[in-house]
């Protein structure tokens, strides 16, 4: 061990052998600094990680020259998706000791893997951005981003927690149980999601409480050494007396009808269909007024819906590019580039609100490239098997979108898919596109061969 005075190597001795001073006080701060690491360790190994952080912070705060606390604190912070945190330990603890040190290894091994760096970066981006959309209450957009965080990095435990929390708010409570659950398998212990797992199963049992008789709708009796429990309304009676009201309940009731309601239901009638021979007398004089009124609220009402038919083709159209712009991210998120693609085509964003605009413009970056790269090489192939009409129907989609996509390479081979099927009178303007644009090329010699030959 080294002496907190003057540095000099005192091995295990109560004192310095250089300046004399009295190592009591401090090796038993030692002591306390390794009994928490030993502590957070025991914690971190059964995945009691929230523990496991608060009790190697505690041995850091007698001890921040324990360079295995701090290490392990770093891999604590590693586990729950807290990459940045872990880096930051990792970089003091190799400040601190700079040889024969494990932060320098798990340090290397995160600087040679960029991708993972470029995960990580995108992950605080998009964290930070959900962050902005909750504050905005636009909950639907921040759960989308939340998702985004988690396919990147799913051990990031607040992301977990908020998303579950987005949830509650939404009342999809199943959902929420089951992102908590996820976060429990990382952090068994952690309070905040131990807390908000209690609220969800509480309103999961507010809404499906368990249904028992009320004691006022039962009776009970003593009958010998037993306790008989029956509703109150519950009466017993023989089959033969059941029958008698039965037969004499049906004889009441067919002597009321025949001299009391029957003659009443007549009576009624007749005077009924008096009242419509009067009222239909008034009727026929004043239908001609009537007629000509309806007629005019008609037009109106005709001039009101050819108006409405232009409000309500702009609201359908928002609807729908809402919906194209969901069902490109579901696509993207399943691995399917082409459906993606051909989905964000279709989204007229003059419809989007402004956060919805910002998501449109990442997603069309991402999925436009890949879907442009995949329609490319699906038609170059088929122009390579001479399957040409395919050729042209997939690289027309490439250049309609972006003419100088891989530096006039879709524009040329889009040519050459129209000459061999014939169509030299289209061929020739991309032709000519590539010979204006790529001067001094190969291809633009090429073309510029086809056009001498047709003229």
């Amino acid at each position: 061990m080294i002496c907190y005075r003057c540095g000099h190597e005192v091995g295990n001795a109560k004192s310095c052998t250089s300046c004399g001073a009295d190592l009591t006080l401090f090796w038993k701060i030692k002591h306390i600094s390794n009994a928490y690491y030993n502590m957070g360790l025991e914690q971190a190994s059964v995945r009691n990680l929230s523990g496991a952080i608060v009790s190697l912070k505690n041995s850091l705060k007698f001890d921040k020259y324990n360079i295995n606390a701090r290490n392990l604190l770093g891999l604590v912070y590693c586990e729950t998706g807290e990459v940045v945190s872990a880096l930051s330990e990792w970089v003091i603890s190799q400040s601190y000791q700079p040889k024969d040190n494990l932060a320098n290894r798990y340090l290397n091994e995160i600087q040679q893997n960029r991708g993972h760096l470029d995960a990580v970066n995108q992950t605080i981006k998009k964290y930070n951005q959900a962050l902005h959309y909750c504050r905005q209450d636009s909950r639907d957009l921040a759960v989308i981003q939340l998702k985004k965080v988690l396919s990147l990095n799913p051990k990031l435990i607040k992301a977990h927690q908020l998303l579950a929390l987005l949830y509650i708010q939404d009342d999809k409570l199943e959902q929420a149980k089951k992102t908590l659950r996820n976060a429990g398998k990382i952090d068994a212990n952690n309070t905040t999601t131990l807390r908000y797992l209690k609220e969800v199963n509480a309103r999961l049992k507010e809404k499906s409480p368990s249904k028992k008789p009320k004691e006022d709708d039962l009776i009970s009796y003593q009958s010998g050494n037993e306790t008989i429990i029956m509703p109150k309304r519950f009466k017993e009676s023989s089959l033969g007396a059941s029958l008698v009201y039965i037969v004499i309940g049906l004889i009441v009731g067919v002597a009321v009808t025949a001299w009391l309601i029957v003659p009443s239901v007549q009576n009624k009638a007749r005077e009924e269909a008096k009242q419509q021979v009067i009222e239909a007398s008034d009727t026929i004089a004043s239908n001609g007024q009537t007629i000509k009124d309806l007629e005019s609220q008609i037009a109106d009402l005709q001039d009101q819906l050819e108006a409405e038919k232009g409000n309500s083709k702009k609201v359908n159209d928002q609807i729908a590019s809402y919906g194209k712009l969901l069902e490109a991210y579901v696509a993207y998120t399943e691995g399917d580039i082409t459906k993606a693609g051909e989905t964000i085509a279709k989204v007229k964003k003059k419809y989007l609100s402004g956060t919805a605009k910002e998501t449109y413009k990442e997603l069309n970056e991402v999925v436009t490239e890949k879907y442009l790269a995949q329609l490319y090489k699906e038609g170059y192939r088929a122009y390579q098997r001479g399957k040409y009409k395919d050729a042209i129907e997939i690289l027309q989609q490439v250049v309609d979108e972006q003419q100088d996509y891989n530096d006039g390479s879709a524009a040329y081979y889009l040519a050459q898919s129209y000459r061999r099927n014939n169509e030299m009178d289209k061929a020739e303007q991309y032709y000519q596109y590539v010979i204006d644009n790529y001067p001094n090329t190969e291809r633009a010699r090429t073309a510029q061969n086809y056009v001498n030959a047709e003229e």
